[in-house]
């Protein structure tokens, strides 16, 4: 676009004429001057998080006055409860880092589908001030990536007031919904680190046993979502043996990567996105990093997207796999709290789950280990919320083996999921049902 001065006889480009961002220096770096009493924050949650801003923060907080900042799933030990005295945090989940927030009784959590963070962002009823990115440099066309992470941040960039980025030289460079150039852009650091990685999940027998049962059911050409942890990680290691798996999911980690370059996900089946594996985070170790970098067949894209009901349910053979707390005889599933503590979220399970059931052979699955610390995750009564509705029917997977609860009484449903609990514990479960 050109802009014509006709006094001046004067052509100036908008990228003349716009402003550009501040920029910022990491040995002097100063948040005071640009977030304010009162504002709420967010950044890109896991190893997106942009760590020269957020740390900074919490060392400025006391200077800026008391604001608010809004937590997805946090890798770092950024915050911590001490930095309660000046910030208030919220979060959809517990998870990581968040939990030792949450046990100190200083996080409020909102419980949300993540399928409606991008509306309450975009409405205000979230309301996002400040919004920090850690972003790839820019490409031959002066245009940014978001890098490791799209999801809501998205509709936040459209919305606050300031956007500040930490432009990253190690940040990997990814496809997703849109780039950024420096007019969308009000601040930026320059740093050259390597991002944050995943630790390796530890792998226990028990969760080889259920990643066994649960590869059994998934069929050649069937399209993955993956919850984050051991379980989906060896389920994941179990299929190997497949072929033309597709990929679409909320996050996406070394797994992924594996089967990709081994070739049993192709992509090449899926009735959306074909040849693309599609998330909205990446959750995982270099590995996954350098596959990604500037690879088509790997996308990023909004939480509006990946989460989208219309879209999901046009994905055939739609395996959603996601972990819970625990599970009652009823078939409902609690995901969110353990002996009384915020530990999980609601997060994309219900929206995954409800996605699988309505796919043409799709599978809803819960997998969980059969116990807790000597404690059976198979109850009689939940000891938290229900995250997922009894009429939510799941297919439920532990070491034990499968109940399929799919169109079953609530007497059958018993019956199966008192078959998968854990030996020791059938007893005492029949017990408490007799005595009702």
């Amino acid at each position: 676009m050109k802009l014509w001065l006709p006094n001046q006889q004067l052509r100036l480009t908008v990228a003349e004429i716009a402003p550009m961002p501040q920029l910022l220096h990491l040995e002097s770096l100063d948040l005071t001057t640009l977030i304010q009493t009162g504002d709420t924050v967010m950044w890109g949650q896991a190893n997106a998080e942009p760590l020269p801003l957020t740390q900074a923060l919490m060392a400025q907080r006391q200077k800026i006055g008391r604001f608010r900042v809004m937590l997805g799933i946090a890798n770092s030990p950024t915050c911590t409860p001490e930095h309660a005295d000046h910030v208030d945090f919220i979060a959809y989940c517990g998870a990581g880092a968040n939990r030792q927030l949450a046990n100190a009784g200083v996080l409020q959590v909102m419980p949300s589908h993540y399928s409606e963070l991008p509306d309450l962002i975009s409405s205000g009823a979230l309301r996002i001030d400040v919004l920090m990115l850690q972003l790839a440099p820019a490409n031959a066309e002066g245009r940014y990536s978001l890098s490791l992470a799209s999801e809501y941040l998205l509709p936040a960039l459209d919305s606050a007031r300031l956007v500040i980025a930490e432009i990253n030289a190690q940040a990997p460079w990814t496809y997703s919904d849109r780039t950024l150039g420096d007019d969308d852009l009000d601040a930026i650091l320059f740093t050259d680190r390597a991002p944050m990685e995943n630790p390796i999940s530890r792998v226990r027998e028990s969760d080889q046993r259920i990643a066994r049962h649960i590869a059994g059911l998934i069929e050649n050409g069937a399209t993955l979502q993956m919850g984050i942890g051991a379980i989906p990680d060896a389920v994941l290691s179990a299929l190997g043996d497949h072929r033309h798996l597709g990929v679409h999911s909320g996050s996406l980690g070394d797994g992924v990567a594996r089967l990709m370059q081994s070739g049993a996900i192709t992509n090449q089946r899926k009735t959306v996105d074909r040849g693309i594996s599609v998330g909205g985070i990446l959750m995982g170790s270099c590995l996954l990093h350098d596959y990604a970098h500037h690879n088509r067949a790997i996308q990023l894209r909004s939480t509006r997207y990946t989460h989208d009901a219309h879209v999901l349910e046009r994905i055939d053979k739609l395996v959603a796999i996601n972990s819970a707390v625990e599970v009652d005889l009823s078939g409902q599933v609690n995901s969110e709290m353990a002996a009384g503590n915020y530990v999980g979220a609601i997060g994309g399970a219900v929206d995954f789950i409800r996605g699988a059931r309505r796919s043409k052979g799709g599978l809803p699955i819960i997998a969980l280990p059969s116990t807790a610390g000597g404690h059976s995750r198979i109850v009689m009564r939940l000891n938290g919320p229900v995250t997922i509705a009894r009429s939510d029917a799941v297919i439920v997977v532990t070491e034990y083996g499968v109940a399929d609860l799919r169109g079953t009484t609530l007497t059958q449903r018993i019956t199966k999921l008192l078959d998968i609990a854990h030996p020791e514990h059938r007893a005492a479960l029949q017990t408490q049902l007799d005595n009702e």
